[in-house]
């Protein structure tokens, strides 16, 4: 059982994660402008700073993926994970509460209409990603021995 936790079912963690971000951050590097307007539209940065987000971020992302599938620094890919995840389920959340029916922009920009709309699916979607991300990072500090000897 041990193994199967710290072999395999990390593997595929890491693979699923560094598939996601590889995938979400290809649109944005080609379409940085309007991934600035995705991140204008939750209403939490201030004018402009939206702008500097929009070229950081995606690039974060492509990073972290090609990282943690790599196996290269897999404890700092998955603490960006962890960290970009939870900023993302709090900007959801929060636009949620405010009742803003805004496009994700997680994966697709560039072809504004096209997008998923925000909602509780994608919160839950997000939350499934931190908690593989959780699993990745923690995958030697506890090894897992949910029957100890």
């Amino acid at each position: 059982m041990n193994y199967l936790l710290n072999g395999p079912l990390i593997l595929l963690a890491r693979l699923i994660l560094g598939g996601v971000f590889i995938f979400a951050s290809l649109d944005k590097i080609s379409n940085p402008d309007a991934f600035a307007t995705a991140i204008g539209n939750y209403h939490v940065m201030p004018f402009g700073l939206e702008n500097l987000l929009a070229l950081i971020l995606p690039w974060l992302e492509l990073l972290s993926g090609i990282f943690i599938i790599a196996g290269i620094m897999v404890d700092g890919a998955a603490i960006m994970i962890i960290m970009m995840n939870m900023v993302f389920i709090i900007a959801i959340s929060q636009a949620l509460a405010r009742g803003i029916s805004i496009e994700c922009g997680c994966f697709s920009v560039s072809s504004p209409g096209e997008g998923d709309n925000i909602g509780l699916i994608t919160v839950i979607r997000d939350i499934g990603y931190l908690t593989l991300a959780f699993l990745v990072f923690y995958r030697q500090k506890y090894q897992f021995e949910f029957f100890p000897k």
